[in-house]
């Protein structure tokens, strides 16, 4: 809205020719969400207490959990407010990239909400069912599939890191798989949101990630001088990548441990699926898997949780998610989070590195 505004003004004041920088709109979007979020934080949390919208405990899960019963959830909500907000305040709102990702963010954003309803109102801790959610995914995964289909400017392709050359062609099977991304990296970012923060700090550091490899992918010059595939409008991204950082930066002021308020469902669910179509625009479905690895190792640990108690009754681990694992082991919860943290952040920098790593 402000670059609408502003920008056409640089004919008469060259002041106002910094607009039309990507680099500058995306700081810009960057300070405004994590202000917004600072600034509006403490009202939230009072409005949600005031609901009595607090956070129901699962029965199975660590005893020390017990204490946080009631702590109000849904915060998430304040997280797609501060990134939309500032997206649209200094984005370029005529890029179809801005609208898909800010588009099915805010409807997965909805499909978290339901989830949340359910447990803080109908006071069901488990919320949606497992195949509701699913369906609901699915649905609007594969309408979001078909749209960056269809409105593609690229060849439908699967690029490979490391590899300068190598790419799979995906034809019909684009959609699928768009589909299977979106859906999964959602429910693996609802799946990490177990602990305090816990979730937040490996989306900032995948955001800011995605924030270069979205600015790079947008650059005619970088892309060939890095040998990556050149992408019309990717680099437009980068601003909402600064947004979601940020806004999810001044979250952490009130979610870090012992947490004043939850993300919930509505805003997990929505993180994941904007981080997923934010990767498969700028051609790095794989290297979400890379950055957001701890977001993959904790789907994995449920699925296999699953597979080998249904096929020998026994347990992989203590309890899955792995982070509830850590914390039965004795593993104290906020050494927990910090540890994934860190890790988190190594497979952000060695992800960066794939950029020369060719």
């Amino acid at each position: 809205m402000l670059f609408h505004l502003l920008y056409p003004l640089h004919t008469s004041h060259v002041f106002f020719n910094v607009f039309k920088y990507i680099t500058f709109r995306t700081f810009a979007a960057a300070i405004t969400g994590v202000f917004l979020c600072m600034l509006l934080g403490p009202a939230y949390i009072r409005l949600l207490q005031r609901k009595q919208l607090g956070q129901a405990i699962r029965d199975d899960g660590p005893k020390s959990h017990y204490i946080k019963k009631g702590t109000p959830t849904m915060g998430g909500g304040l997280i797609l407010m501060a990134i939309t907000i500032s997206t649209l305040l200094w984005a370029d709102l005529t890029n179809k990239n801005i609208w898909i990702v800010l588009g099915t963010m805010l409807l997965f954003g909805v499909i978290g909400f339901l989830d949340d309803y359910r447990k803080v109102i109908k006071k069901d801790s488990k919320g949606l069912s497992a195949r509701q959610k699913l369906i609901f995914q699915t649905i609007l995964a594969l309408v979001v599939a078909c749209l960056i289909y269809f409105m593609r400017d690229t060849p439908p392709v699967l690029k490979f890191p490391f590899f300068k050359s190598w790419s799979l062609d995906l034809g019909g099977l684009f959609v699928p798989f768009v589909a299977f991304v979106i859906v999964g990296t959602s429910n693996a970012v609802n799946l990490t949101d177990g602990l305090d923060g816990l979730a937040v700090g490996p989306t900032i550091s995948t955001s800011v990630t995605f924030l270069v490899l979205a600015y790079c992918a947008g650059h005619v010059k970088i892309a060939e001088y890095l040998q990556i595939p050149y992408v019309t409008g990717a680099g437009e991204l980068a601003v909402i990548c600064g947004a979601l950082a940020s806004a999810c930066l001044g979250f952490l002021w009130f979610n870090t441990y012992p947490a004043q308020v939850f993300m919930g469902d509505v805003g997990s669910l929505a993180l994941g699926a904007a981080l997923a179509v934010i990767s498969v625009i700028t051609k790095n479905e794989l290297l979400l898997a890379l950055c957001g690895g701890i977001f993959v190792i904790e789907a994995l640990s449920v699925m296999a949780q699953v597979i080998s108690f249904k096929i020998t009754g026994k347990r992989v681990f203590k309890m899955a998610p792995i982070h509830h694992h850590f914390e039965l082991k004795g593993w104290a919860e906020p050494k927990v989070i910090v540890r994934f943290w860190i890790i988190s952040i190594l497979l952000a920098l060695f992800t960066l590195s794939t950029l020369k790593l060719r």
